[in-house]
């Protein structure tokens, strides 16, 4: 699946609009950076497509389950390494309005995993830039 996105950045100090499709956001850098603090910063987004990622996947999962539950939240933390060019996510999930059992929290463990972002996150990545 390829996605296409453009981030555009004028004369006001890393306020960025990202457009998707029919889709924008505004990025921004906080206040202690320099910015505005007016949108997610680069680190928040890249956390962000994790969490709602995870999200997505386990909701149809459970949904073709047909499990009853509420709410699913997935909070993720990332620290970021720059000197030893590492990145730690830790990602905490947890359902409201359930009683899910071991069983089920196991297989939703691995259909977690399973997401598109973890999966990109945990293989090989490479990032080709040209200039035009």
């Amino acid at each position: 699946m390829g996605v296409t996105v453009k981030a555009s950045l004028g004369k006001t100090k890393y306020y960025t609009e990202v457009v998707a499709g029919e889709n924008k956001i505004i990025t921004d850098e906080p206040l202690d950076k320099g910015g505005q603090n007016k949108g997610f910063n680069p680190f928040e987004i890249l956390a962000t497509s994790l969490a709602s990622c995870t999200a997505a996947t386990l909701r149809m999962y459970i949904e073709r389950k047909e499990w009853d539950v509420e709410k699913i939240n997935v909070e993720v933390d990332l620290e970021n390494f720059p000197l030893t060019k590492r990145a730690v996510f830790k990602r905490d999930i947890s359902f409201e309005g359930t009683n899910l059992d071991d069983e089920q929290l196991k297989r939703l463990h691995t259909i977690a995993d399973a997401c598109p972002i973890h999966k990109i996150l945990t293989n090989d990545i490479e990032i080709l830039t040209k200039f035009s």
